[in-house]
């Protein structure tokens, strides 16, 4: 069984359907990326599978267990956590205290403690950075505190948006790896991301999206190799 379905599922924004039935399933352990235009229906994906926008049909389960009518903060408990496009860090408050902030439903002081010195090692940055407010961070210095403030939840699935937007090629890459690492430690990852080629060379399968519906789904480097994903999302 999936670590995660989504089967038929249906949303709209007020009387605008925005997602036409999507499937899609994540394996555990499996990096999944799900690639498309602006306005293809990618975050509302994501935000439908954190509870924070509701199906009015289909049907959702992690791990066995139905999403439908899961509280978004019981979600984070079940297990998902999300780094939102944005970043949206809390510019008043220090780094050590955003990342605090993730382990909310963690009741083991001392597992949180190591999983906070885990996310110190992915980025030293941070661990320099941890008394400083998060407002004044570098845009790449904000994205690992978003992921990092994920990870203190201590996911089975982590939901990236977007994860790579706005930074410089070499910071893009670092990002990357460390997801990598992520992924390596056990954690699922489903991936939306703008950058299609790195996202394709990281992942182990893709979703394409377009208008809502689910318009391809392959192995990564099949999608890589397909001539109208070229065309489409790697500049020919």
């Amino acid at each position: 069984m999936a670590l995660l379905t989504l089967s038929g599922i249906r949303v709209r924004y007020g009387s605008v359907e925005v997602l036409h039935g999507i499937d899609l399933r994540v394996e555990e352990g499996e990096i999944v990326t799900i690639l498309g235009a602006n306005g293809a229906g990618k975050s509302t994906t994501l935000l439908s599978i954190s509870g924070l926008v509701r199906p009015f049909a289909g049907e959702m389960t992690f791990g066995g267990t139905s999403l439908l009518r899961v509280a978004s903060h019981e979600v984070v408990g079940l297990g998902i956590a999300q780094s939102p496009e944005g970043r949206r860090v809390f510019g008043a408050m220090s780094v050590l205290e955003n990342l605090r902030l993730g382990a909310f439903c963690i009741r083991d002081t001392a597992r949180s403690e190591q999983t906070l010195q885990w996310i110190f090692d992915l980025f030293p940055r941070l661990d320099e950075r941890k008394h400083q407010l998060a407002g004044t961070l570098s845009g790449g210095e904000q994205q690992m505190l978003a992921i990092g403030r994920a990870l203190m939840a201590e996911p089975r699935l982590l939901l990236l948006d977007e994860p790579s937007l706005g930074l410089a090629p070499l910071l893009v890459r670092s990002i990357f790896e460390t997801v990598r690492a992520i992924n390596k430690r056990g954690v699922t990852v489903l991936l939306v991301e703008q950058n299609a080629r790195a996202a394709l060379k990281l992942a182990t399968r893709g979703y394409v999206l377009e208008l809502g519906r689910v318009v391809m789904e392959d192995r990564a480097e099949a999608l890589l190799a397909d001539a109208s994903v070229r065309e489409a999302y790697l500049g020919g």
